[in-house]
């Protein structure tokens, strides 16, 4: 039987799927449910032989990578930029069209296939964004508290704790108590995030704990459970990796190097590296290495050159499955 290749553009509720064969002439198009039970049954029916099905990386992708490799698909994903530089050169820009453009690209092998985490990481990413999205919605509810006292005269001031903010508030408010009726819906949700935040924090801090390969991360310097869980599950698998220097590449903290990195991990880094550098009191090479490079260079370049060299520590820790050892 004669192989054929199939590539899949997909959309929130259809799938369009066009299958070539050696030579590269169409012998399927057509469309179906976004469902990988759906797109496996179809490729079954139209695609005998089927030797690769490409499609590309978007909100739906790992769900149905998983599902067509379930269902054994020789499915692979690829980079949606990479893919939209060979798209983009063909005459009639549209869903059959890019199927089409897909098929092609999983004929000839003219693309780079991108790691899909498994739905057990993606878990554990869903509670970090959440945590993240809760403490940006914090923030911005804050920012929103203090601006509206400041209409009136009234200044916060720097409170680190609700509790403080709480004893603050009932200060500024019996100046005015009138305001009070008005601030509360803010107050009070600003307080159920907050809420929320520590909940969410005390899960994750339990999860690292109970985990060798994110325990043994936070024995490093300035390593918490959140850098830790976001860096195991940022790179996965630490294999991927020939060089432990390629782990602070991947997160985007290599220099002179035009790449945006893992947004996540790069921002757990630097939090670490600051944690490390400003707040850390005992004494470590590492530590020791910034402070100097700090004098020269300033503090901001200084904390990104020490969660680069976090990277590179914990991806050797992790291939090691040591414990770092301070000196």
């Amino acid at each position: 039987m004669a192989e054929v290749y199939a590539g899949l553009d997909v959309s929130d509720k259809m799938t369009h799927v066009c299958v070539v064969d050696g030579s590269g002439k169409i012998v399927w198009a057509g469309a179906c449910a976004t469902d990988p039970e759906v797109i496996a049954r179809t490729l079954k029916a139209r695609a005998p032989g089927l030797a690769r099905v490409v499609l590309e990386t978007g909100p739906l992708s790992a769900f149905l990578y998983h599902g067509l490799y379930e269902r054994g698909a020789p499915v692979i994903c690829v980079c949606a930029r990479h893919a939209k530089g060979v798209l983009s050169v063909r005459m009639n820009k549209s869903d059959p069209h890019d199927a089409e453009g897909l098929a092609q690209m999983a004929r000839t092998g003219w693309f780079k296939a991108v790691r899909i985490k498994d739905e057990a990481t993606h878990m554990v990413r869903a509670r970090l964004k959440i945590r993240e999205q809760l403490i940006d919605a914090r923030q911005a509810l804050a920012g929103q508290l203090r601006g509206l006292l400041k209409l009136f005269g009234l200044r916060l001031g720097k409170v680190t704790t609700s509790n403080k903010r709480r004893e603050r508030l009932v200060a500024l408010f019996a100046q005015k108590p009138e305001l009070e009726p008005i601030m509360t819906p803010l107050i009070e949700s600003l307080e159920a995030i907050e809420t929320q935040i520590a909940g969410s924090s005390r899960q994750l801090a339990a999860q690292a704990a109970a985990d060798p390969v994110t325990a043994r991360l936070m024995t490093a310097p300035g390593v918490g459970p959140i850098t830790a869980l976001v860096f195991k599950t940022s790179i996965e698998d630490p294999g991927r990796f020939a060089r432990s220097e390629d782990a602070g590449a991947f997160a985007g903290l290599a220099p002179r190097r035009n790449q945006s990195g893992e947004p996540m991990l790069r921002s757990a880094l630097y939090e670490a590296a600051n944690s490390l550098l400003g707040r850390l009191k005992r004494p470590c090479a590492l530590r020791t290495w910034g402070k100097r490079l700090a004098e020269t260079k300033g503090a901001k370049r200084a904390r990104v050159a020490v969660a680069r060299k976090l990277a590179i520590l914990l991806h050797r820790l992790w291939l090691s499955e040591t414990v770092f050892r301070w000196a």
